[in-house]
């Protein structure tokens, strides 16, 4: 979906509609969820800090975060997938990939028609990527956004890949850029000019994953049950948290929220660690993690003071706390063992 969250707030209310808008924080001090084409224009763009986008954009109209909404929506978009196909994997709300290799229509017609009826009954736009793998459907998707869609054809992946930025394939961020470009490396075709032996060589089994990458090389399949791999909540404090004493009390009481949409939601998983994510006023994080199978109060004090340590006492701007599962396979080879 284009700009979907922003994109509903302006078919909610009309008169946003032209004007740079940023979903989420409620205050400077909280992040942006989103912002529509007009204010990323401006260089604003999810996650970002909202004082950074009223630095940059200071006309930004900021709209609340009304997830209800948002998945209200996501529903019949949804419910539009299937009627394609069964084989779909949601990504988020406003993401998915759909498996129509099974069909007799050809991809992009089918694409085409997703997009007209998502259009005509929600009013929202839809973009689309069409290729033979996950990978290259993810990257063509942007290709053409908003509104439109990008295929590319098993015979089109090699001069596709080869002009293609390093910096589109998934796992390859800021510093792995640059790690990169100090090889010269700056697109797939500069990066397929290495050997297997010397991308391992360089960056262990990575290096290997680059090596199909760079191919436009593949084998997910689209997968209708994702697992979920952890489940936390997180806290972005009004005013900078200067002392370790004043983090616990508001740490135990995120506690019990995760421990509630633990036994509600999440029941039948295993505990594989505990974690505590601690922001700083600076923008700098630090996480610490421990194994252990359930939620242990005393535990959480510790990887606390720890991540605080770590920050050198700098004050907290934002508190997180929470768990990561068990791979439901790894849990059952521990049963049977």
């Amino acid at each position: 979906m284009d700009c979907f969250y922003a994109a509903i707030e302006e078919r909610e209310n009309p008169e946003l509609r032209g004007k740079p808008v940023g979903v989420g924080g409620s205050s400077r001090r909280g992040v942006l969820t989103t912002a529509n084409y007009e204010a990323r224009r401006f260089g604003c763009r999810s996650a970002m800090p909202v004082f950074k986008a009223l630095e940059a954009c200071p006309h930004l109209v900021l709209v609340p975060v009304r997830f209800d909404l948002y998945r209200s929506e996501s529903a019949r978009i949804r419910a539009i997938f299937g009627r394609f196909t069964e084989k779909i994997e949601p990504l988020s709300l406003d993401e998915a990939y759909l498996d129509v290799s099974h069909l007799n229509s050809s991809a992009a017609a089918i694409a085409r028609e997703v997009r007209a009826q998502i259009h005509e009954e929600t009013r929202l736009t839809a973009s689309a990527g069409i290729a033979p793998n996950k990978l290259l459907a993810k990257i063509a998707s942007d290709w053409n956004k908003p509104n439109g869609q990008h295929e590319v054809r098993p015979q089109d992946i090699a001069s596709f890949m080869h002009g293609l930025p390093v910096g589109k394939l998934w796992g390859i961020g800021p510093k792995m850029r640059a790690k990169l470009a100090a090889l010269n490396i700056h697109t797939c075709g500069d990066l397929q000019q290495f050997s297997k032996i010397e991308l391992a060589r360089r960056f262990g089994s990575w290096g290997l994953e680059l090596h199909q990458l760079s191919r436009g090389e593949d084998v997910r399949e689209v997968r209708t049950e994702r697992v979920r791999k952890s489940l936390s909540s997180e806290k972005t404090f009004s005013e900078n948290v200067v002392t370790l004493p004043s983090l616990r009390p508001v740490m135990h009481a995120m506690l019990e929220g995760v421990r509630e949409s633990l036994g509600r939601k999440h029941s039948d998983r295993a505990i594989r660690s505990l974690v505590v994510k601690l922001k700083f006023a600076d923008f700098s994080r630090t996480t610490a993690e421990r194994s252990h199978p359930s939620l242990e109060p005393t535990i959480y004090d510790q990887l606390l003071e720890e991540a605080w340590h770590r920050g050198e006492n700098k004050p907290v701007r934002l508190l997180g706390v929470g768990v990561r599962f068990r791979d439901p396979e790894e849990k059952q080879q521990l049963d049977l063992f």
